[in-house]
């Protein structure tokens, strides 16, 4: 259980490009690196207008003279300061995280980017090369993942509880978006424009997340091929989708399914993944976090909650209150920083033998989920056609 002891002897100087005033997910990513005094926040490029990302970085206490106008200025800054900063984290549109990214890896610094990590395979293949050049990491905010009952949902797969795995089923559906929003909107307005967001929307943006979170639950299933469906209830949105549909066949004879829409009238977030095996199945869903379904043919619900003694180790180490009080998205994104900072931390002395089976969402975990947009959108426009994963 985390008590508040540091996991690590030192607080990483840490920066942030993006993440403003204006910005939906920048409080997310401040208060989850900061919460286990694992970052220290103590400069920044944090908006596109300089003098508003100054006065913003001055009202968070950052030192005014660090509170930079573009990321080019922020990285060769700080290079020359022996207490410049040693991390970095990215949370601007789209378009710019491949940029963003190689210049921080280029200047000596580890990253943590918001996802997608970039628009295509090529970027983020040259992104994983450059960080086992430079030996530094990209951790990719996959934030759920970071819950505890993921990792329980793991272990339980891991030990062959479920049985052989058969069916996995994936959904991230919320309507927030079933009206033309962006017009009034701008913090969504670029979510839907290909400029910024590249080949897709809700692919990318929603879908990506399940994705992961049954990655995670199930590492040794593979996407061998895949067909992808996808609309655009909202017309404007064209050639983006706000819906879409992806059948899925593993390499072990399993099969998946995806739904990911931001049409779905009436549902707050809709994040769902179930697990079916031929013994077992799991579900979670992230509007009831703290809670693992386990069904077993033939025998009760069991209802698995976080932080009970009966949970694995894995699923424990990590609850910061006890049993009964709710933990969600702020613990789940801390939980992810904090192994970023220890992959960071590892990664710095050289540690392998810690990063040989440490988990956390890497710069693979980043490419993965570009490989599986771009395939998803190579079968929508061919007809949703069936593709290999390639």
């Amino acid at each position: 259980m985390i008590n508040g002891i540091k996991p690590l002897d030192r607080s990483l100087r840490w920066g942030m490009v993006g993440g403003g005033g204006t910005s939906q997910i920048g409080y997310i990513h401040r208060s989850s690196a900061q919460r286990d005094g694992t970052f220290t926040l103590v400069a920044g490029a944090f908006d596109i207008d300089a003098q508003r990302g100054k006065d913003f970085g001055r009202s968070l206490g950052v030192d005014e003279q660090r509170c930079y106008p573009d990321y080019q200025t922020f990285f060769a800054e700080e290079a020359k300061r022996p207490d410049g900063i040693e991390a970095v984290s990215v949370a601007t549109p789209n378009n710019t995280h491949f940029a963003i990214c190689r210049a921080a890896l280029e200047a000596g610094l580890h990253v943590v980017c918001e996802k997608p990590l970039c628009f295509n395979t090529e970027e983020a293949q040259i992104l994983e090369d450059l960080c086992a050049r430079q030996r530094k990491i990209i951790g990719v905010t996959y934030g759920y993942a970071g819950h505890q009952l993921i990792h329980q949902a793991r272990e339980m797969i891991a030990e062959g509880l479920l049985g052989d795995i058969r069916i996995i089923n994936m959904s991230f559906s919320h309507g927030f978006h079933a009206e033309a929003v962006e017009l009034d909107n701008p913090s969504t307005k670029w979510r839907v424009d290909p400029r910024f967001v590249g080949p897709g929307y809700v692919l990318g943006d929603l879908a990506t997340h399940p994705l992961f979170i049954a990655e995670t639950m199930a590492p040794e299933l593979n996407i061998k091929r895949l067909m992808c469906s996808r609309q655009s209830f909202v017309k404007s949105r064209a050639p983006l989708e706000d819906n879409a549909y992806v059948l899925m066949e593993y390499d072990n004879g399993a099969v998946g399914s995806m739904w990911c829409s931001a049409v779905n009238c009436g549902s707050m977030h809709g994040q769902k993944v179930r697990v079916i095996g031929s013994k077992a199945s799991i579900e979670w869903w992230d509007e009831q976090p703290n809670q693992l379904r386990y069904e077993i043919q033939g025998e009760p619900v069991r209802i698995l909650e976080r932080g009970m003694s009966y949970l694995h180790p894995r699923a424990l180490e990590e609850d910061r209150i006890g049993g009964g009080h709710p933990e969600g998205l702020f613990e789940a994104w801390s939980n992810l920083y904090r192994r970023f900072a220890i992959a960071m931390d590892a990664t710095d002395r050289g540690d392998a033998e810690l990063l040989e089976n440490f988990w956390y969402p890497d710069v693979h975990a980043g490419l993965m989920g570009v490989r599986w947009v771009e395939n998803c959108v190579r079968s929508a426009d061919s007809g949703a056609s069936w593709v290999e994963f390639s």
